[in-house]
């Protein structure tokens, strides 16, 4: 499943266990998706700092697992993962 953003992004929400067979996007990759960092590397110093919380707790893994309906917070902004929205 891909998603594409107005801004010519796309990310693939990757399947690795099919037993689950749930659709999944990196942390670090979720924050510059929605434009909350500009780089990896921006997004690794953010998430490493503490600055995000994933579901109301501070999440320092930037390999951190997102899935659909996690809420994300970072610099009084929030999102809710979805990987259908467009």
């Amino acid at each position: 499943m891909e998603v594409r953003l107005a801004i010519s992004t796309t990310y693939k929400f990757e399947r690795k266990n099919p037993a689950l067979d749930e659709p999944y996007i990196k942390l670090d990759q979720f924050l510059k998706w929605v434009g909350a960092a500009d780089t990896g590397g921006q997004a690794k110093v953010i998430i490493q700092e503490g600055l995000v919380q994933v579901n109301n707790e501070a999440e320092t893994r930037r390999g951190r697992k997102l899935r659909k309906g996690d809420q994300v917070q970072f610099n009084d902004q929030s999102w809710t993962v979805d990987p259908e929205q467009r």
